[in-house]
């Protein structure tokens, strides 16, 4: 049997969180953050290239974005702070395209995140600073960015404790809606 807690979304396909078995004592803890084997146990049978880690402060939104051409599955989990995390389905076939999901990281729940292939992703830090980590299904191709903006009235994603604008990057502030995403991409195929 696995050390690892997969919990399905009960509408949204594809979507799950994982729950590493922790082995604490008074020293601190252990957990295995990826096995192979638990994943297949599981029927997650994606395969990562890429590794990435950032670190952001209280108040940053990244995204929701998106990579048009080579969409990529993401992994993802926190391992200082926290985040509030979220998915939008754009796959086009989709019955529950335009639906979003969102669910708190932390270094103390330890819970990661899987967003597969054809999903917006966006996370807005909650702790002072948080250090975020995801392993991809593909590598990054510059130039394949795309994104949604963070507070779409057509998506309607409640995003927790934010009592003022985020702090956004450029590109961030000016992304297109999700109308317009639908305009010009009309959803992907996967």
């Amino acid at each position: 049997m696995g050390k690892i807690k997969v919990t399905f979304h009960p509408e949204i396909e594809g979507l799950c969180v994982i729950e590493p078995q922790v082995f604490g004592d008074e020293r601190g803890y252990f957990t295995e953050t990826y096995n192979l084997n638990d994943m297949a146990e599981n029927g997650l049978h994606m395969v990562f290239v890429q590794d990435n880690q950032s670190m952001s402060c209280k108040g940053v939104l990244r995204g929701l974005h998106f990579q048009k051409q080579f969409p990529q599955g993401k992994l993802v989990r926190v391992i200082k702070g926290r985040v509030f995390d979220v998915a939008v389905d754009l796959r086009k076939n989709s019955k529950t395209f335009g639906k979003h999901f969102g669910v708190e990281l932390s270094a103390e729940n330890k819970k990661q995140f899987y967003v597969p292939p054809g999903f917006a992703h966006g996370f807005y830090v909650l702790s002072d600073i948080a250090e975020f980590c995801y392993k991809c299904t593909d590598f990054y191709h510059p130039g394949d960015e795309g994104g949604i903006m963070w507070n779409d009235p057509d998506l309607g994603i409640v995003w927790p404790e934010m009592d003022s604008e985020p702090l956004l990057s450029a590109k961030d502030r000016v992304q297109m809606s999700f109308r317009e995403f639908k305009d010009s991409f009309g959803g992907f195929r996967l």
